[in-house]
């Protein structure tokens, strides 16, 4: 009897011990409070890199209408490069510029003669080669910066290594892809020109 008494007496004392809970609670918290500001982080960081790549995007656009600017594409571009890369300084900017004849036709497929009625533009049917490249296009924009009059679509996207591996370690992408893009329409410095011809092969 006296033999169990001490080791009992220990388990007992020992259940009533609390010093030390807080280190293992602390263990248990603590890993996902750093998920959680690792998280908030990054988005922030997100939210501020698209931020700027929208105002840079916009006032490039703005500069590429313009006359003087039409063949300054790659300036242009140049000065959106500098302005992101104080934020996202290793990041990489990609650019593509298509235009249209009017803000109506972006992102719009060639206009078609639909003979048998099915939707789909089939070989033989008419269609207005709208960017004269003589095959019908599901998107009737042509490559570049386009003419006097033109509406120009201008995309960005920037791509990125977010800042914490977080997202590594819940099986998603480590890189980041922010796109913005704007829709202005070129200066009327001249006639706008009209290429667009009429196939049917």
């Amino acid at each position: 009897m006296t033999l169990m008494t001490g080791p009992l007496r220990r388990i007992r004392l020992l259940k009533r011990d609390e010093n030390g809970a807080y280190m293992i609670e602390f263990a248990l918290i603590m890993p996902a409070f750093l998920m959680l500001v690792m998280g908030i982080f990054d988005i922030g960081m997100q939210m501020y890199a698209k931020s700027v790549l929208s105002g840079a995007v916009e006032q490039a656009a703005r500069l590429n209408t313009l006359e003087t600017n039409a063949n300054k594409a790659s300036v242009i571009d140049q000065t959106v490069r500098d302005q992101v890369g104080r934020v996202a300084r290793y990041g990489t900017l990609t650019f593509s510029r298509q235009n249209y004849r009017d803000f109506s036709g972006v992102g719009r497929r060639e206009p078609f003669t639909d003979s048998n009625g099915n939707g789909i533009r089939n070989a033989g049917e008419c269609y207005t080669d709208m960017n004269n490249n003589n095959t019908w296009d599901a998107d009737q924009g042509g490559t570049g910066q386009g003419g006097a009059s033109d509406v120009v679509l201008y995309r960005a996207n920037l791509t990125y290594n977010r800042l914490f591996p977080l997202w590594k370690m819940l099986g998603e992408p480590q890189s980041e892809t922010i796109t913005i893009a704007t829709v202005l329409r070129n200066q009327p410095y001249t006639a706008q020109s009209n290429n667009s011809t009429v196939r049917c092969s």
